[in-house]
């Protein structure tokens, strides 16, 4: 179970809408709707991988050393929200660099995990996972294995894999753990949360993760947003239709579809359901 803390106006969809030098002039709603997600997760005795914004941390360090004090797992999102493919090596390393000793400072553990804006890893970006595994991190979440206008790289493997081994020379390359996808008459449907999880019927939703326990035997990867919990968040205007779907589809029922999926399935940390795969290369 993860959760990308974010607020509503740092999604890429709004980029041409709110740029970054708006952030700050557009009220914060991020720190609450988590502490609504933390609820839900106590409610339901569950942990999970929070994918933290370093522009989120800077502000709301309290909410990070709350999210680690429950028990839950911090994680990395980058610093700005900033789409890989827009940023030159340098530039990258700076960022997953800057915001893993945020974090490592504000709760005093490792963070082992990150998350690219927009799972902006992707054939022309595979370099950037280079750039984690010197940074020091242990595992990506960074890749959908769909086809979208904004993401995904549709022949990437659908459970965790090495994208980068044997590129960078004695090294076996870091560990990479897909968003989950249903195979269904030979396409990947997806099925890990965010717009997916608002737009299917709840019931295609618990079908398809039993699917992918039972038949293809393997854990899955859910995520969401804060955002996604606040029907009452102010509105962006000037939207494209389908910027505007995506965005606001079926806020309002989030919460109980959400709560649906923490009691159907067994959650944990990303940290903990890999721990082999994450660790295993370096014998602990």
């Amino acid at each position: 179970m993860t959760v990308d803390v974010e607020d509503y106006f740092q999604v890429a969809a709004f980029e041409d809408r709110i740029p970054y030098e708006q952030w700050a002039s557009w009220p914060c709603r991020v720190e609450a709707n988590t502490d609504r997600i933390l609820a839900l997760f106590d409610g339901a005795g569950i942990h999970g991988t929070f994918f933290v914004l370093g522009w989120v941390a800077e502000r709301y360090p309290a909410l990070v050393r709350r999210i680690a004090s429950a028990g839950h797992e911090v994680a990395s999102h980058g610093m700005n929200h900033i789409r890989i493919f827009r940023q030159t090596p340098p530039e990258f390393r700076e960022d997953i660099s800057t915001s893993k000793k945020l974090l490592e400072d504000t709760i005093g553990e490792e963070v082992a995990g990150y998350r690219a804006s927009t799972y902006s890893i992707a054939k022309d970006t595979l370099w950037a996972l280079d750039l984690l595994k010197e940074a020091g991190y242990r595992y990506s979440s960074s890749i959908y294995p769909v086809h979208h206008d904004l993401y995904g790289m549709p022949d990437a493997p659908r459970f965790p894999f090495y994208p980068r081994q044997g590129v960078v020379s004695g090294q076996r390359g870091i560990l990479e753990i897909p968003i989950t996808t249903v195979s269904l008459f030979n396409q990947r449907i997806p099925c890990g949360g965010g717009g997916y999880f608002r737009f299917f019927p709840l019931a295609f939703t618990r079908w398809a993760w039993n699917r992918v326990n039972n038949i293809d035997g393997e854990p899955g990867v859910f995520y969401c947003h804060p955002w996604e919990f606040d029907p009452k968040q102010p509105r962006v205007s000037d939207l494209g239709l389908k910027t505007r779907f995506r965005h606001y589809l079926n806020l309002g029922e989030m919460e109980i579809r959400f709560a649906a999926m923490l009691s159907a399935f067994a959650w944990d940390r990303m940290d903990r359901v890999y721990h082999r795969a994450i660790w295993e290369e370096l014998g602990e």
